[in-house]
């Protein structure tokens, strides 16, 4: 399995749903998407198999990869939606809002000021704010400095790489917090704006968007022509989720037993393979209902009865004549036959 398959704990989300053990998911057979992208859904300059199948997480995502030579693209929906899907929401008061920075990762950092963004975030949120940054920036303690000075400050967990120090709660983590507050809102339109909409939160986008190492700033620019209902600070909530939801593949979500096909995973153990077990407590009920001869009225042996003594022992036959059969046996115990 590639390890971005593990990446944020979706192998283990998807195998929960799956009704397998989420702490050991079994080997996907191809590559997940692992964050919203405006192109094929996978990692850029990641070595894949070739042959293998890509589950990605939206329809306009399947028709781009086939449109870059990924003919082997099936839509599966994004794991977050099966998180969401399959948690019970408990009802709680939202406030305020979850600011999600732009985040950078190993292979290129941001560049901005974080200050400035900072202003502008307590400038236009109503209520409280809970800053959420991602490991790379959560770990930078100058950095951190900045936004524990404004607020709230959390981190859901380590994305993991090469299958280790993966924190597989992570996607629980977010749904958790996302739950709690009324607004989401980011400077670069991501996934966890679309995770917080898909949630109920009312999303943003806007302020600085910053600057990795060495990026395609066309790329950027281009998100914000093509999804202009998501940016803003108070974009309709309606239609931002609807975008929203159709970009995470809501529609396209499988069944356990379907999923469990696609991917390539085995049924539960269990007696019956995952299935619910069958209603024995019915069928008895029916049985007993029917009766010991299965709903038909019960033989009149007594009518049988009367006809058995009314036809007689030989079944209404004259008896047979035994003195006839029984003279040569006589004459023979008195000695006079031969």
């Amino acid at each position: 399995m590639h390890h971005g398959n593990h990446f944020y704990g979706h192998a283990h989300v998807l195998a929960e749903y799956c009704g397998l053990d989420p702490a050991d998911p079994p080997r996907v057979d191809g590559y997940l998407q692992h964050g919203w992208n405006v192109v094929d859904g996978l990692g850029a300059g990641t070595p894949y198999a070739p042959g293998r199948p890509i589950f990605v997480w939206s329809e306009r995502t399947r028709r781009r990869a086939w449109s870059m030579g990924r003919p082997l693209a099936m839509v599966t929906g994004a794991p977050f939606l099966y998180l969401l899907r399959s948690t019970p929401d408990e009802p709680v008061e939202r406030t305020g809002t979850i600011w999600y920075p732009f985040h950078g990762w190993e292979g290129q950092h941001v560049t901005g000021d974080h200050r400035r963004l900072i202003d502008e975030i307590l400038a236009t949120e109503p209520g409280p704010v809970t800053f959420c940054l991602y490991w790379q920036e959560f770990r930078d303690d100058r950095v951190r400095a900045f936004y524990e000075q404004a607020g709230r400050v959390i981190c859901h967990g380590y994305r993991g790489y090469m299958r280790m120090r993966t924190d597989t709660r992570f996607l629980h983590n977010q749904l958790a917090e996302l739950r709690r507050h009324r607004r989401v809102a980011s400077n670069r339109l991501s996934s966890a704006v679309l995770y917080g909409a898909a949630a109920g939160c009312e999303p943003a986008v806007y302020g600085d968007p910053m600057r990795l190492a060495s990026e395609d700033t066309a790329t950027a620019d281009r998100i914000r022509r093509e999804w202009p209902e998501l940016h803003g600070v108070a974009p309709d909530p309606v239609a931002a989720r609807a975008t929203a939801l159709a970009e995470l593949g809501d529609g396209h979500l499988a069944s356990p037993a379907e999923l469990r096909a696609i991917l390539g995973w085995p049924a539960p153990a269990g007696p019956h393979g995952g299935l619910p077990a069958p209603d024995t407590t019915a069928t008895t009920s029916r049985q007993k209902a029917a009766g010991t001869h299965g709903g038909l009225p019960a033989p009149d042996t007594t009518a049988t009865t009367s006809r058995q003594k009314a036809a007689g022992t030989h079944g209404g036959l004259p008896a047979p004549d035994t003195t006839v059969c029984a003279s040569p046996t006589t004459a023979t115990a008195a000695g006079e036959v031969a």
